[in-house]
């Protein structure tokens, strides 16, 4: 008997590799997508759990929404995704972002 763990990957066909790894990446994903809801999650509740006390955290939350409401816009929609980045431009330049 040896140490040496064999990897059975190697004694399986061409077409079998290929499954197990599609069926590998699929999982790294689900469980990406599962760790980022779970964050986002987290990141709404703090976001609700207190009232901004200042326009530069007010600025955070908005930016937050706007970023929401543009992903869901038609590509078609460039009036609105103009509006949005205007917005964006806007709290750059009062916030004094760079």
């Amino acid at each position: 008997m040896t140490d040496i763990p064999v990897d059975l990957d190697k004694h399986r066909g061409m077409a079998a590799q290929k499954a197990t790894d599609l069926r590998r990446a699929l999982a790294e994903v689900e469980n990406n997508v599962r760790e980022l809801r779970e964050r986002e999650a987290d990141l709404e509740n703090r976001m609700m759990s207190a009232p901004a006390t200042s326009w530069p955290e007010a600025a955070v939350k908005a930016r937050y929404l706007l970023n929401l409401y543009a992903a869901s816009l038609p590509n078609e929609d460039t009036r609105h995704r103009a509006l949005v980045a205007a917005l964006f431009d806007d709290f750059a330049k009062l916030g004094g972002d760079s």
